[in-house]
Formats: structure tokens, C-alpha cells, sequence
């Protein structure tokens, strides 16, 4: 490495509480999606630290977005540092929002708890952990580069989770995207990976109708729990197994995600439980059942065929029950793939290289993240995911970042950040 390079390096080492203490800062902001809770507080307290750094901030809310109300607003940050002459800008993306706990946790949730190098907490890994890199790879890079040419810019987006439409999609379509060069998006894909896109996905909800009657007389009645359940026994017969038998020649991770997917996401018959009423329910016929489904497809794969196939399943298990039913598209992304030899993707994979020793994998993720909206809406190709974090983790209970992880992923952004803008040539 040359000097500044070694000291950029070292500018990050030196921040290792800082990134700790952001870390644990950013979690016990208990952001949950859905409802999507506390966004404009977890974006005030980014907003915060980039001022401090000579960032002008912005908030942007989502407004119109599915989900966005008085209530429960939809707000997204975008911070911007113009440097000292004429350059790229460089962008680094992060979602601030999270999935519910969930059970079988043996840390508080939202406690951060810092135990032999690793933080714990929903969101440390997916992706409060890689915010937190993202930043401090930006505050030592402006140690070390306080005259850098270009722009740097920083967004803490909502949503991601449940599709990224009041944020990173909302904020391309005002074109804030439109002056932006480079983006990473420090997604939990590993230290020693560049993720180049992911697999696409159909959100569908399928809805059985029946006939209504009393519970005691269920032979007057026509139960539309009964046809969803065939519509299942259907999908195991025939549909899962075809799906699993379904390969990719591609880069897809973890091995599994190589295959075509189908997810169960909800399945909802009879009347509806309320939150504010613990009486027994009325004896009734259910009349609709609800099921929403979660369909990842390859790169292969055309998106009219998943329609189809799905369709024919449900048709096939109708043929052999009799009864009527509605499919309803939720959102629908085609697959994303940057090439390798995009420019953000290559100089992170000389930079994981001059960190950590060994080229990095690149790799394709099995689930969509906000790369699709950048590459679709906004028209920017340089776009990859790197960041801290292991897959693995994500969404589950006691999930966590390695701290030294966080570092090591903090000074490979640093190093692409000073290529990216030229900086070391100035």
C-alpha cells in the first residue's frame, strides 16, 4: 500500500470504538417493518454524526408509499459532501429498518450487548452493522482526504425490508440517483464477498371463496380453508419438487438459493382474531382463505412463466375440488446483475484483496435488496452490495456482527472510496 493508503487503513483501526459505539447507537433504535417504527429518530442520529462531518443532510419522506402514514411516515436521509474539486460522487446506501424479533433469542433484542467481539441485536447484521462501517470508512477516509475531489454521499433508506418502495425506490424516482456515479450498499454478504445482484421475486396473494354457515351444519357450507389446503397438498405434490429440481448455472448464495424457492409467507381463514377482543369466536363455515406466497426465481427463468406455473397448480388442485379463486399480484422484480467488471465492483475486489489477502467471491444473493430499484429506476449500473456480516445470520435469533469483521469491511470501502474519487491521485 502506499502511504495515505496505509494511513486510511490505520485512520480506521483507530476508530474501533466509534464503531462499536455507532453500532450499538443504531440498534437500540428498535426500527421494526412492519409498522415501520422510529425512522425519523434512527435518521436524525445519522444525520447527526455526518453534520459533524461537514455532510449537508436531507430528510425525504416516502410519501404515497405502500405503508406511509401520519403514523407511521416513511422517512429517509440522504447526506451529501461536496469536496474540493470537480469528481464522481460516490454513494453508500444502507436500510435502517428491521424484521420483528421473533423468538429464541438469549440477548435482549435491542440491547446491543457487546460480548467477545460481537454485537448482538435485530438488525447488527442485516444491516445497522454495515451503516455503521459505512461511516466510519467515510470519517476516516476525510482524515486522511479532507480536500477530496468529487462527492460522497450517505442515505439511512426505509422499508428495504418490505420492498424498499418508500425509500430507495421513492428517492430514485425524485432522480436522486441521477448524479451519482458509484453506490455500495453495505449489505451483510460476507467481508470477503462482492455481491453482483440477486435472484427475482413474485409476492402474490391467492384467495379461496367458499360459502358462509353455521359451524354445527358445515355440510350447508362450502369451506374455503379446505381449498386452500388442497391448493397446498397440490404444491407439495407437484409444484416444490419441480421448483428444487430447478438449477442455476449462476453465482447464487448459500447453495440452496441455486434452486427456484417458493415461500409460505401467511396463510389467514376464518374470521379475523382482533387485538382487543379475547372472547371466543362465532361458529361459522369460513367463506375465504388467504395465502401469500413469496416466489424467487433465477436468472433463467422468465417472470410470465413463474405466473403461469403457479397458476396451473392452483388450476389443478380447482379441477379436483370445484370452487372459485382470485390471484393478486403484491410486486414483482426481475433479476439484477452488475458485471464484474463495472468499476465500483472491480476496484472493491482489488480492495478486498489488499485487506484481506485473497480475492474476494463474487457472489449473486437469494433475496432482492435495494440494488433493484437503483439498476431499474434510477439507471445506475455501478451498483454492487459489500459490506460486513454473515449471511447466514440475517433475520434470525441472536443475530450479530463481528466487530473486527466491521473493521476490516470498513477499511475496504475506505480504500475503493480513495479509487472510486480519484483521491490518491491527486
Amino acid at each position: 500500500m502506499t502511504d495515505r493508503r496505509q494511513r486510511l487503513a490505520a485512520a480506521v483501526r483507530d476508530r474501533r470504538d466509534e464503531v462499536v459505539a455507532l453500532t450499538r447507537a443504531l440498534i437500540r433504535v428498535p426500527t421494526v417493518n412492519p409498522p415501520g417504527e422510529n425512522y425519523r429518530a434512527i435518521c436524525a442520529l445519522v444525520a447527526d454524526r455526518l453534520a459533524a462531518s461537514g455532510f449537508a443532510c436531507a430528510f425525504v419522506r416516502g410519501e404515497g408509499a405502500p405503508g406511509d402514514s401520519d403514523r407511521f411516515p416513511r422517512w429517509n436521509l440522504v447526506a451529501r459532501r461536496e469536496g474540493g474539486r470537480p469528481g464522481p460522487c460516490v454513494h453508500f446506501n444502507g436500510h435502517v429498518d428491521v424484521v420483528e424479533p421473533g423468538l429464541g433469542w438469549t440477548h435482549d433484542p435491542f440491547g446491543a450487548a457487546l460480548v467477545d467481539g460481537r454485537i448482538y441485536g435485530r438488525g447488527a447484521c442485516d444491516m445497522k452493522g454495515g451503516i455503521a462501517a459505512a461511516i466510519v470508512a467515510v470519517e476516516a477516509f476525510l482524515a486522511v482526504h479532507p480536500d477530496h475531489p468529487g462527492a460522497i454521499e450517505v442515505s439511512a433508506t426505509a422499508d428495504e425490508e418490505t420492498g424498499g418502495y418508500g425509500g430507495v425506490a421513492h428517492l430514485a424516482s425524485e432522480g436522486r440517483f441521477a448524479h451519482v456515479d458509484h453506490v455500495i450498499i453495505p449489505e451483510p454478504l460476507n467481508k470477503d464477498r462482492i455481491c453482483l445482484g440477486h435472484r427475482g421475486v413474485w409476492w402474490a396473494e391467492l384467495e379461496t371463496f367458499g360459502r358462509i354457515a353455521h359451524g354445527s351444519m358445515p355440510f350447508l357450507g362450502d369451506c374455503a380453508v379446505r381449498h386452500m389446503a388442497a391448493v397446498l397438498a397440490e404444491m407439495e405434490r407437484s409444484l416444490w419438487p419441480a421448483l428444487a429440481a430447478r438449477r442455476t448455472t449462476g453465482m447464487a448464495v448459500p447453495p440452496g438459493a441455486r434452486a427456484s424457492t417458493l415461500n409460505v409467507n401467511a396463510v389467514h381463514g376464518g374470521q379475523a382474531e382482533r387485538a382487543d377482543f379475547d372472547g371466543w369466536p362465532s361458529p361459522v363455515v369460513p367463506d375465504r382463505c388467504r395465502m401469500v406466497i413469496d416466489r424467487r426465481f433465477l436468472m433463467e427463468e422468465a417472470l410470465d412463466a413463474v405466473k403461469a406455473e403457479f397458476r396451473a397448480t392452483v388450476e389443478r388442485a380447482r379441477e379436483a375440488r370445484g370452487f372459485r379463486y382470485a390471484i393478486r399480484d403484491l410486486f414483482e422484480v426481475e433479476p439484477v446483475m452488475t458485471e464484474r467488471s463495472a468499476p465500483v465492483a472491480a476496484v472493491l475486489a482489488r480492495a478486498v484483496e489488499a485487506v484481506l489477502g485473497r480475492p474476494p467471491e463474487f457472489v449473486v444473493s437469494p433475496g432482492t435488496y435495494d440494488q433493484k430499484h437503483i439498476d431499474r429506476i434510477g439507471r445506475l449500473k455501478s451498483c454492487v452490495a459489500y459490506g460486513p456480516g454473515i449471511l447466514d445470520l440475517a433475520h434470525q435469533p441472536d443475530e450479530y456482527v463481528g466487530v473486527d469483521d466491521m473493521l476490516d469491511a470498513a477499511t475496504v470501502m475506505g480504500l475503493a472510496m480513495a479509487d472510486l474519487l480519484g483521491a490518491d491521485r491527486s
